[in-house]
């Protein structure tokens, strides 16, 4: 298995052309097509008839929306054409939870950015990340808002509990692996707490993962009960200087809202460099 199909998600925010970057080194690395996916945020035009003053603004914003739109769509052929990589270009009005998971689905990897409070263009949906995790049925790689990641994956962080989200990050990231100098399983507090039999060691991954031409050891983590491990996990990785983390995401839907698990949101929320997540 290998990344031959790219989905980057593309919006007007100041982190889309270095995603677009990491995207396009991807691509390069595993000889693989992009796909540039444009999705924005887009206010549904009715509301403002109803609030006073306000009528102008929707086609004011609709105007400087496609300038911005058409910008990066020239920006992003010319980058691909520059690195000499195979591109679409699909740019969608629909709401971004429905339509990029959507429209993602026929990749092998998604790169999406983490959530900028500091960037209001960096908005396209309500916790559009977790959605697009939790929805796409892909791995996705995200991109911290914070920092400059122009490549990804030399030495890797492997999260791993023996869960089924585990195992399918871990089988999601192979093509990674596979090119990276040392990638380190990394288990918490080992079986503590694991029912009888139900726990799988970090080794026993290690050893599928070696039979893949992987240099790959296993470390655990103690962490004390009251600290988070998401928190632990960013830390270890960043000491022994990864440059991408992998792990499973956790969480469901419930009624009007997405519920993400301890660890998945500390990590979305925190990360410190590019998270491989895979549900």
């Amino acid at each position: 298995m290998s990344y031959k199909s790219i989905a980057v998600h593309l919006d007007t925010s100041e982190r889309a052309h270095p995603r677009l970057e990491l995207a396009l080194d991807l691509a390069k690395r595993f000889d693989a097509h992009i796909t540039g996916v444009f999705s924005v945020f887009t206010p549904d035009p009715r509301s403002f008839y109803v609030m006073a003053g306000t009528a102008g603004y929707y086609p004011e914003h609709e105007n400087l929306r496609q300038e911005r739109r058409a910008a990066l769509e020239r920006l992003f052929h010319a980058e691909a054409m520059r690195a000499q990589v195979p591109v679409d270009w699909i740019s969608t009005d629909e709401y971004a939870n429905h339509a990029v998971p959507r429209l993602a689905r026929c990749a092998d990897l998604i790169v999406a950015g983490q959530d900028d409070p500091n960037d209001p263009d960096a908005y396209v949906g309500d916790h559009f990340p977790e959605a697009l995790v939790m929805s796409a049925g892909r791995p996705v790689l995200m991109v911290p808002y914070a920092g400059n990641f122009p490549s990804a994956g030399s030495r890797i962080t492997v999260a791993w509990d023996g869960s089924r989200e585990a195992t399918r990050a871990v089988h999601d990231a192979l093509p990674f692996m596979r090119r990276a100098t040392l990638t380190t399983i990394v288990t918490v507090n080992g079986a503590k707490g694991e029912p009888p039999g139900s726990w799988i060691p970090g080794a026993d991954i290690a050893a599928v993962v070696a039979r893949h031409g992987v240099q790959v050891e296993v470390k655990n983590l103690v962490v004390p009960h009251a600290d988070p491990i998401g928190e632990a996990l960013l830390s270890h990785a960043a000491d022994g200087g990864s440059d991408l983390l992998v792990m499973g995401a956790y969480g469901h839907a419930r009624w009007q809202e997405l519920v993400m698990g301890g660890v998945t949101r500390s990590v979305l929320q925190s990360m410190t460099l590019p998270v491989l997540m895979s549900h």
